[in-house]
């Protein structure tokens, strides 16, 4: 076996490795940290107790066990599905783009989403407004419409220009926000409810909106995996793939359908998280992941730690007052942003994995 594979695969494994336990850790810690600690062994004791009824380790404080299980736990696990979504869908479009510094919002998703979140909060009574489904459908909505808008636009006689969507994207994911921005001045009664939903503001639901959300997850990971070995080719470029027997369009159309259902289903019910899907596969791809077969589902693991990891901070540090989740992300992306920008031969783009 060529040692060079043998290398990158055991760095994968590494990297695997070190996802996992990130995951992990940033659970237990999102569990247990909050306005009100709870002791780690309370912790254990209510999920022993929820999970494995026969396994006896003693007594949890009724407080302890509500905190826990009706409210942390399904926040931490809906923090990991949306963080998932995002990361794995910017390692998705930085492929597709080829570009280091293209994210979830490339082509528009999060605008165009955040429109439709804004049309539903302000039209809508308040007590209607936030049923569980309501805010989510109209910033599904918003975001699969903007995706289909800029295929449209795209779409030319030789099939779909990747310039053409990331400029389209950008120019319609413009026009959605000052839409967005226009309407919540005409309804200053429902600004805030609208701005704390933009910025990331958690909003409840339980396990509901977890349910919700892995499914398009999961869907969107399977859609971009299928074409993972494809966009590997694809870095080189779309006449060079085509001479390899890479169907370009339809990687283009499996990829872009894959992305925008994690993200359209991640800004539905997190609101517009922004950086998340720059950050975290830049600093996978720094540390030596390029092969998008392992690039996409690592992202997704350690974008769920991330996302935990900010809501933790959000959390706590203006306890007991929140900060919105998407405060905490820009805060760390945009240095990270302009890193990248001045110091562009660090961007770690480029050369594709094994195909």
């Amino acid at each position: 076996m060529n040692p060079e594979h043998v290398f990158r695969r055991r760095g994968g494994l590494l990297l695997l490795a070190a996802g996992l336990a990130a995951l992990l850790l940033s659970a237990a810690l999102g569990v247990t940290l909050g306005a009100r600690p709870v002791p780690f062994g309370d912790v254990l004791r209510a999920l022993a107790s929820s999970l494995v009824p026969f396994l006896d380790l003693g007594s949890c404080p009724p407080a302890h066990a509500t905190i826990v299980l009706d409210l942390r736990l399904p926040r931490v696990a809906q923090m990991a599905v949306v963080g998932a979504s995002l990361a794995a869908a910017g390692a998705a479009y930085q492929g597709l783009f080829r570009n280091p510094l293209a994210d979830p919002y490339t082509v528009g998703v999060a605008s165009g989403a955040g429109f439709g979140a804004t049309a539903v909060i302000l039209l809508w009574s308040p007590v209607a407004g936030y049923a569980l489904l309501a805010v989510p459908a109209g910033a599904f909505a918003g975001g699969v419409g903007t995706v289909l808008l800029v295929l449209a636009i795209s779409r030319t006689g030789r099939g779909l220009s990747g310039t053409t969507m990331l400029l389209s994207g950008v120019a319609i994911g413009a026009f959605a926000t000052s839409l967005s921005t226009f309407w919540m001045l005409r309804a200053p009664d429902g600004v805030r409810r609208a701005f704390g939903w933009l910025l990331g503001g958690y909003a409840g639901g339980g396990w509901a909106p977890v349910g919700v959300v892995a499914p398009y997850l999961a869907a969107g990971i399977l859609l971009v995996a299928r074409n993972a070995r494809a966009l590997n080719v694809l870095q080189l470029d779309e006449e060079r793939a085509m001479e390899l027997g890479v169907d370009v369009e339809r990687v283009k159309l499996g990829v872009v359908s894959g992305a925008t259902l994690m993200t359209a289903a991640a800004v539905a019910f997190g609101g517009i998280i922004s950086f998340v899907g720059l950050v975290v596969p830049h600093v996978l791809r720094l540390l030596g992941t390029r092969d998008y077969r392992s690039l996409v589902p690592l992202s997704a693991l350690t974008g769920a730690a991330f996302l935990i990891g900010c809501d933790i901070l959000a959390r706590t540090a203006l306890a007991p007052e929140e900060v919105p989740v998407g405060v905490i992300t820009s805060m760390a992306g945009a240095p990270f942003f302009v890193y990248l920008l001045r110091h562009p031969n660090r961007a770690a783009f480029g050369g594709p994995g094994s195909a």
